[in-house]
């Protein structure tokens, strides 16, 4: 007899900083992966598991298939034997279009108009409304010529009933205004002039700033406009020209960004309207059209206010609700509409009634155990929160039920209340039981703890990680003594990163936020220079309140401009706001540690005043990578080369010209003490501290970085594959060598990605920008976090419109004291763990 694989076993595994290492998986159990940021987690989970359980999945399909999939990499690993198919849920889902709702996405809405088609209520040309019937139910399901034909039993007329394809707003039901989206879009005039204070030539005209207009001030010019006296200044028919010209061509002479110049240019001229829709209509890229999207006022639809559908298709009921009524439900609310939708049924649609519903519950289960109950089916996907967005992506997994599937879950606990991890524990417990595999990358202690088998991957970050340091039973890791997340599963750890403040009396901020989403005459206090945890469940309005109302009012007062309209009231010292979040800084492989910080310019001009830089003429501009005078001919800088090798996937490999190092051969020569500009790149910023020990601007910039925790980091190394902690941390080194007295830093979620003793890293640093006057409030579910603030303000009760209320506000330590909220009462209960 044949028996089945165990496990999944690993070998050789050298994805980043993993250091070859062997490491077994079990197979259909839960398995949690742990350690610190930066650890090489993610390169096991992620890097090996997925890519090759995916890849190898995809190599199975026809080579025509294959083709028009794009296949992952193959990942650095010697071997991988017994790896199921793998889906991934990754950290940070894609936003959504504009067209996606929590509806379409969760795939409820289809069961919704499914519903509506087969079991409302539809009337007829003359007004007559139709019970729901068997009759209706059975023409709706034909696939002939007569589907959907009815006839009005109280006048005899015959008409087309509305199908579920009908009632689709991506679709034939999209409003014919909107087209579906709900909104319509007008320029915003008065962002159309930036300061009419300054000339056109000096930059007057906004919207000539969007790329390819720069030159509009000279063809203005060219029509006789004068160009060098203030915006206010010019008459009424040279501003009527600016802002509605007509395009034409004017011949002139016409000098590019690179000197050159074009006589008798044939340039065509855009008014200031005309440059934003064209831009619009030209722009691909994400950047430029959120750069355009600010020239743009958004309102509702006027002819659908919202609903997204045409008018017509809100006579149909179900329930006694139109289905744009039904949209606007909460998840929550949903199971009631259910109700009222089966007692308007005759006995005969019991089994449809069944089928319909049997797929609404299916769908909608995994939504409620994951806390998301307070979501309306309508609302926008590109509003969600990452969590949001994820559990969504994670309860439509399990609604497919599949089997022999290795699921891998990067931080499935983000945007999570304490109180949601049960239902996320069972949703995964569920996922194991239909036969899959699952493997868990998280820092949340209690998901840890639940968790069949535990690897942990350590001991440190960076080139101090790589390796597997235990692995085990969560029992038999609470009582390893090499584990880092042991102290914290058997309450042995200090949770206390640092000395905690007394909130004074009178200082700090006050302001009042009125009919802004869920929260109604809501008046909130937060101490300055001061750590500050605004706390809740998702949807309690804490995104709403501070980052929708403080942010903006603190900025728009700074510049004596009006409050936001839900901002009633605002008494503030601070002028400035950070945001700090843990996106990845860089966009491409060739921005490093070294160029997002100022110690690439610092290297190149260091280099460039070395005797033989000077003798071969080499100016800073030879030490960049970036530059053809520096790079490596055959890779170009880029350190790596791309092999197109037809239907199989694209291959990346080392350059074999500079070896990585991305520099040509002559640049190398030149030496500061001995090392070479890729010698140093290739130093951590430990090492880099001693070699640079008398050169004060980089040593400075060091010195910083090893303050924030990340002088493991080589100054090479690739921004964009940095974790999300140690993105966050080199964020903040700008903001370390000024006093901050004015200035509030706001970090939204700031421990995604970050094992229990980076989050006290993370405190350190905070407590760094507090010595220099900062004031920080930190929007967070983590009660690592939460029990180092000095101040906490819990929104609740729950989420929605169970939310928007202050339900606790002051000293966490005296708040667990007597808990009167659900956050107070969990972070009790986690304390007297470590007690």
């Amino acid at each position: 007899m044949t028996t089945l694989p165990t496990q999944i076993e690993v070998r050789g595994a050298r994805v980043h900083n993993l250091k070859n290492i062997d490491v077994n998986i079990p197979l259909h159990q839960f398995v949690a992966v742990s350690g610190l940021s930066g650890s090489g987690k993610s390169s096991l989970a992620m890097g090996i598991l997925y890519e090759e359980g995916s890849r190898r999945y995809l190599e199975a399909l026809s080579t025509y298939t294959r083709r028009r999939i794009k296949l992952g990499a193959q990942a650095e690993v010697t071997s991988v034997k017994h790896i199921p198919s793998a889906l991934a849920l990754k950290q940070r889902p894609s936003i959504p279009s504009e067209r996606a709702t929590v509806g379409t996405m969760s795939e409820i809405f289809n069961v919704i108009r499914l519903i509506f088609s087969r079991l409302g209520s539809p009337v007829c040309p003359n007004g007559h409304r139709l019970k729901p019937s068997l009759k209706i139910a059975q023409v709706m399901s034909r696939s002939d010529s007569k589907m959907g034909q009815l006839t009005c039993p109280e006048c005899g007329v015959t008409f087309q009933a509305f199908s579920a394809e009908d009632f689709a707003f991506n679709s034939d039901g999209a409003c014919t205004d909107c087209h579906g989206t709900g909104q319509v879009r007008s320029i915003d005039e008065s962002k159309l002039i930036g300061d009419e204070n300054l000339s056109l030539a000096e930059g007057a005209v906004a919207s000539w700033h969007l790329p390819g207009r720069n030159f509009m001030p000279n063809v203005a010019e060219q029509a006789g406009v004068r160009i060098h006296v203030p915006y206010k200044d010019l008459t009424a028919k040279e501003k009527d020209f600016v802002l509605n010209g007509p395009e034409r061509k004017f011949k002139m002479d016409f000098r590019s960004g690179t000197g050159r110049v074009f006589h008798d240019f044939n340039a065509l001229y855009e008014n200031a309207h005309a440059a934003v829709i064209q831009s619009a209509k030209s722009s691909k890229s994400e950047r430029a059209q959120k750069r355009i999207s600010e020239f743009f006022h958004y309102s509702t639809c006027p002819v659908c206010h919202g609903t997204r559908l045409k008018s017509e298709l809100l006579n149909q009921l179900a329930g006694g609700l139109n289905i744009a009524q039904v949209s606007d439900l909460t998840l929550g609310d949903l199971q009631s509409w259910k109700q009222d939708v089966l007692k308007t049924l005759p006995d005969d649609m019991g089994t449809m009634a069944t089928s319909l519903f049997k797929e609404f519950d299916e769908n909608l289960r995994p939504l409620l155990e994951l806390g998301l109950d307070y979501l309306t089916l309508s609302r926008n996907g590109n509003t969600l929160s990452t969590g949001e967005l994820q559990r969504i992506q994670l309860a439509r997994t399990l609604r497919t039920q599949t089997t022999g599937v290795l699921y891998i879950l990067d931080e499935p606990s983000i945007g999570l209340h304490p109180d949601n991890i049960t239902g996320l524990l069972n949703v995964f417990k569920e996922l194991v039981a239909q036969g899959n595999s699952l493997v868990v990358v998280d820092h949340n202690v209690d998901i840890i703890k639940a968790a069949d088998w535990i690897i942990e991957i350590g001991p440190g970050s960076g080139a101090e990680g790589g390796q597997v340091i235990a692995q085990g039973t969560p029992g038999e890791i609470a009582a390893d003594p090499q584990s880092k997340i042991g102290p914290y599963l058997n309450g042995t750890a200090k949770l206390a990163a640092r000395k905690l403040m007394r909130i004074p009396a009178h200082q700090g901020i006050k302001f009042a936020v009125n009919h802004y989403f869920n929260l109604n005459n809501v008046t909130a206090h937060l101490p300055v220079n001061r750590i500050s945890a605004i706390t809740g469940f998702s949807g309690a309005g804490k995104t709403s309140l501070i980052l929708d109302s403080l942010v903006p009012a603190i900025k728009d007062q700074a510049k004596n401009q009006p409050l936001p309209q839900q901002v009633t009231k605002l008494a503030s010292p601070l002028k400035e706001v950070v945001s700090v979040d843990a996106a990845p800084i860089g966009k491409t492989q060739r921005s490093t540690v070294a160029t997002y910080t100022s110690i690439m310019d610092n290297l190149r001009r260091l280099f460039a005043d070395q005797p033989l830089a000077k003798e071969k003429h080499y100016t800073a501009s030879y030490f960049s990578y970036n530059n053809k005078q520096g790079a490596c001919p055959n890779c170009g800088g880029a350190g790596i080369v791309t092999l197109d090798i037809q239907f199989l996937p694209d291959m990346q490999q080392t350059c074999q010209v500079c070896n990585g190092d991305r520099y040509n051969q002559d640049v190398q020569q030149v030496k500061w003490h001995g090392y070479s500009i890729v010698d140093i790149l290739k130093l951590d910023v430990r090492e880099a501290l001693k070699v640079f020990v008398d050169v004060t601007k980089i040593e400075r910039e060091l010195k910083l970085l090893q303050e924030v925790g990340v002088a493991y980091l080589h100054l090479g190394e690739s921004a964009p594959s940095l974790s999300g902690g140690e993105a966050q941390r080199l964020k903040l080194v700008k903001h370390l060598n000024r006093n901050q007295a004015t200035t509030l830093f706001v970090f939204d979620e700031p421990t995604i990605g970050l094992h229990p003793l980076d989050v006290k890293t993370l405190v350190n640093v905070m407590q760094q920008l507090v010595d220099r006057g900062a004031t920080i409030v930190t929007i967070t579910h983590d009660l690592n976090l939460i029990a180092n603030a000095d101040y906490m303000l819990d929104l609740g009760p729950r989420g929605g419109k169970n939310g928007g209320q202050i339900v606790a506000e002051g000293s966490p330590q005296q708040l667990v004291k007597d808990p009167q909220s659900l956050t107070t009462k969990y972070l009790a209960e986690y304390l007297q763990r470590f007690e």
